[in-house]
């Protein structure tokens, strides 16, 4: 039997630009959940609104959906501030910030996935540009831009988010508020604020990865709930609050998927998240990268 060159090396290609996509949609749950100890269960609906945002826009104005959602990324980022004050005032501040927090993110989850249903309807949206249908072939290989474009952005938002973090003043305070917000207050920095405005990076980071979904695939209010799993699974694979674990676990859960998909069946793909998730639960806790 021969061996199919051509098959693997393209599930090889598909799974790494898959898997930067699902390094933007994991980094901010790497920021709230792995840096700041704030289960935000409801980080994929504001993935599935940064996609409609984009697609209002796009049909309106005819502007790219990347674009648009790299624009708007302040209003995410407002967004998160003040869900974080919300969060902060109700719970955090109380003590209150495991079981009723977690409650009050679900409730954003199916609040904004009822909004968004009674607005749109359940029927499937897609973003049509210039270079979504294009396909540049290399020997065997296809390179699909509809998935390209996507990923070379993605590792753009992830190395800038990263880089920014790590060689910033404010990046270093986010660094430390979940190890020691003591020693930060005696420094004279409000760990609270640097909370709220790191948690609104991560909220600004799904609005943008909202829109490099509806590049990639049809969109419906609750797709969101199949990335919940995902998020989680990637950000403790990597490493809790590891932006370069997080990009690793991306990469090698997207391998994962499309060699799934591959040789098993799409219907086999949504359980390498969850099945990952466990396996690095039981037996790497800590992550690829983790501290």
């Amino acid at each position: 039997m021969e061996f199919p060159t051509a098959l693997v090396l393209n599930a090889i290609i598909a799974g790494l630009l898959l898997g930067g996509f699902y390094a933007a949609v994991s980094v901010g749950i790497s920021i709230s959940f792995g840096m700041l100890d704030v289960v935000n269960i409801a980080h994929p609906a504001f993935i599935i609104l940064g996609s409609y945002i984009a697609y209002i826009v796009h049909e309106r104005m005819g502007v790219d959906p990347i674009a648009v959602s790299i624009v708007l990324s302040p209003l995410f980022f407002a967004l998160g501030m003040v869900i974080y004050r919300v969060y902060y005032l109700c719970f955090e501040r109380r003590g209150q910030e495991s079981l009723r927090g977690l409650a009050f993110f679900f409730g954003i989850l199916f609040i904004t996935e009822v909004v968004l249903l009674l607005i749109f309807g359940v029927d499937y949206r897609l973003i049509e540009t210039s270079y979504t249908s294009t396909t540049l072939r290399l020997g065997v290989v296809d390179f699909p831009l509809r998935l390209v474009v996507p990923f070379a952005v993605s590792m753009a938002m992830v190395i800038g988010v990263q880089v920014f973090l790590s060689r910033t003043f404010f990046g270093r305070a986010v660094l430390a508020v979940a190890q020691d917000q003591l020693a930060l207050r005696l420094m004279a920095i409000n760990p609270v604020r640097v909370k709220e405005y790191a948690f609104a990076l991560s909220i600004a980071t799904a609005g943008v990865a909202g829109a490099f979904l509806i590049v990639i695939q049809p969109v419906q209010p609750s797709i969101g709930r199949e990335y919940i799993g995902l998020v989680f699974a990637v950000c403790v694979l990597g490493g809790m609050g590891s932006l370069w674990g997080t990009l690793l676990g991306a990469l090698i859960l997207g391998l994962a998927e499309s060699f799934t998909s591959t040789f098993f069946g799409p219907s086999w793909a949504p359980a390498v998240s969850f099945g990952t998730l466990l396996l690095a639960l039981a037996f790497k806790p800590s992550g690829l990268l983790g501290r």
